[in-house]
């Protein structure tokens, strides 16, 4: 008898796109000039927290989509030789490896310009040429997911998605009432904090709602998303909706929700980036015990009690 052949896991991701042409409007004016990718989680920015994630689940070409107007990030991640030098000259060795650590060598950085905003969906799309026909994975800089004793949220998803030969959506779960605010899905039964998706909607009505899980700005995706965002019609406000295409998917293929391990901050919200903020303060090494000082200090001065 012939022995029946067995699968082979899907290949690992290796291309992780950013889509970060986005204007910032709510956190005006500081990013009149700062892109909001750029506002700093302590000492680091945004953005960063991102890239390591993505290169920790084992990307080595990541694609920054973004606008013609901003060159920051691009900037943030091109070699600076006269400060490189400078620090080497004033013998301050641990500055200058962080600085050369921000893009690790054998990890490249591709910019891609959107020429005009037209939503998610048509951000992904510009990234086509780079990343040819392999699954990749798409990051929101501002969904900052912190795993502090395990690995990434993009790591966990990537072994998914190459053990399942799946697409995978990172999904936590919200209050119904702000269903309106995300993209939502249905699923099947959840085993190991994986459901296969049967439905998706995007900002949904919560008495609509098929149910309050959320998804949230990690994805991995098989290539074919993008000839289902070339034939995705713009919706509200003239955009692609990435929500759609991902719906088109599931009719071709498995797309399942993975419930990650971590915490999510929503720092393209001011409440967000400063409870972000907070607790990397509280968890960094060198500032831990300023950081708790300084706020126990400031509780006690507006009279509330650290311990309520």
């Amino acid at each position: 008898m012939t022995a029946s052949p067995v699968s082979s896991p899907a290949p690992r991701i290796r291309k992780a796109v950013f889509p970060v042409a986005g204007l910032g409007t709510r956190f005006l004016p500081a990013t009149k000039t700062v892109p909001k990718e750029m506002l700093p989680i302590v000492d680091r920015p945004l953005i960063q927290y991102a890239v390591d994630e993505a290169i920790a689940a084992g990307c080595d070409t990541l694609i920054f989509v973004t606008n013609r107007y901003k060159h920051a990030v691009a900037d943030y991640f091109d070699k600076a030789y006269e400060l490189e030098h400078r620090l080497e000259k004033d013998g301050k060795v641990e500055l200058l490896q962080r600085v050369r650590e921000v893009l690790p060598d054998g990890v490249r950085a591709v910019f891609v310009t959107q020429p005009e905003a037209r939503g998610l969906g048509h951000a992904v799309l510009c990234a086509k040429p780079v990343v040819g026909d392999e699954p990749f994975a798409v990051l929101l800089p501002d969904d900052l997911i912190w795993n502090r004793n395990g690995p990434g949220a993009l790591a966990q998803m990537a072994d998914v998605a190459q053990q399942r030969a799946c697409s995978v959506l990172a999904v936590q779960q919200v209050p119904r009432a702000q269903t309106g605010s995300y993209g939502i899905v249905a699923t099947d039964a959840f085993a190991e904090r994986c459901g296969r998706i049967t439905g998706i909607v995007e900002k949904p009505d919560p008495g609509v709602a098929p149910s309050t899980l959320a998804v949230v700005g990690r994805y991995i995706l098989d290539a074919c998303i993008f000839a289902l965002l070339e034939t995705t019609r713009p919706g509200k406000g003239g955009e692609i909706q990435l929500t759609d295409a991902i719906a088109a998917l599931l009719g071709e293929q498995v797309v399942n929700a993975y419930h990650f391990h971590g915490t999510r901050f929503d720092c393209g919200t001011h409440i967000g980036l400063i409870e972000a903020t907070i607790r990397f303060a509280l968890d960094h090494e060198a500032l831990s015990d300023q950081a708790r000082a300084a706020m126990t200090g400031a509780l006690a001065e507006l009279g509330i009690d650290d311990g309520d």
